[in-house]
């Protein structure tokens, strides 16, 4: 029962990454597109924005309930970058809202579009720092030492500002692939296929910056990595799928295009839970915050379990019929 938690908890992670992701980064394309590219990005992301937080909303639930000293942990030692998460969430949502559905092309309409642009790049940036802090372990434990070293130390360094920077790429290159596949006309698919090729170069040169931080803030990453057979061989499948997706962009057919994107987005965090499990915050000592040593008492992991089949048979269909609506006449 605990494993089906788990892995649903890594699906909903995953979802988040690549829907959420998508969302995020078309707002961060937006700068690059202009006008056009607005309109390019309001059209493919209106319709199903608001969904993508549903998996968000789902794992916050599972840790919350089925690992509550981690959602404590979270929330009290990393409360200022989820804090600018939450708001930055907020204001992308309601700028988005007003100038898509509300206001005339003015001047409103460009503070809008400033608010919407500005929080994708500040929300994926504070999400990769909040990840980076889970992984680096400078959080104490028993809420030990000062401030500083509670609640600014653990997220406030060079390898979680890393982390917020790949972040920032990888949501920008699922966004261009996707954006590739929901352009009307050949030369906005040709920027779109320029942009996935600057943003998976991005990626790739702040996945290394990762790397070298980590040696820089004493956790050695990339140990860990090639002592997980599991991330290695995802890795190289990460690596294969690169030119699968370069001739999808350049020959566009939608569908296979988001299989591949999500593929390979899915073998990423693949890679990176192989590498940490059963893991989930590293801790100053030694002593880390684990799925086995933070689990909820049986009942609770078991009506835990009922709510998530429930809510997964009630949610995964509404998501079809929701993309198949808006999404299908792309395919």
């Amino acid at each position: 029962m605990l494993q089906i938690i788990i892995i649903i908890l890594a699906v909903a992670f995953i979802l988040y990454t690549i829907l959420g992701g998508a969302d995020f980064g078309a707002g961060i394309l937006e700068i690059f597109a202009g006008r056009r590219g607005e309109r390019t990005v309001s059209k493919a992301i209106a319709p199903v924005w608001e969904a993508n937080h549903v998996w968000l909303i789902l794992a916050i639930v599972i840790i919350f309930t089925g690992f509550p000293l981690v959602y404590a942990t979270l929330s009290l030692s990393l409360h200022i970058p989820l804090m600018v998460v939450l708001i930055g969430i907020v204001l992308r949502g309601t700028a988005f809202t007003f100038r898509y559905y509300d206001v005339s092309p003015d001047k409103t309409h460009k503070y809008f579009t400033s608010f919407f642009e500005i929080s994708s790049f500040i929300t994926p940036f504070f999400l990769g720092i909040t990840l980076g802090a889970m992984i680096l372990g400078d959080i104490p434990p028993d809420n030990a030492g000062s401030f500083s070293e509670r609640f600014i130390l653990p997220w406030f360094n060079l390898f979680c500002v890393a982390m917020g920077l790949f972040t920032i790429a990888i949501f920008g290159y699922i966004a261009a692939v996707f954006l590739t596949g929901e352009a009307k006309n050949t030369p906005e698919q040709r920027k779109y296929s320029r942009l996935s090729k600057i943003f998976l170069s991005s990626t790739f040169a702040m996945g290394l910056l990762v790397f070298l931080s980590a040696e820089y803030n004493n956790r050695h990453l990339l140990a860990d990595f090639f002592g997980s057979v599991l991330c290695i061989i995802s890795f190289s499948l990460v690596i294969l799928l690169i030119p699968v997706i370069f001739y999808l962009v350049n020959h566009p057919k939608t569908i296979y295009l988001r299989i591949a994107i999500g593929a390979q987005v899915a073998l990423i965090i693949f890679g990176w839970f192989a590498m940490q499990f059963p893991v989930i915050i590293f801790e100053k000592g030694g002593t880390h915050l684990t799925f086995y040593n933070t689990q909820a008492p049986y009942a609770t992991l078991y009506q835990l379990f009922i709510a998530l089949i429930v809510g997964l048979i009630l949610i995964v269909p509404c998501f079809y019929f929701l993309f198949k609506v808006f999404k299908g006449s792309d395919e």
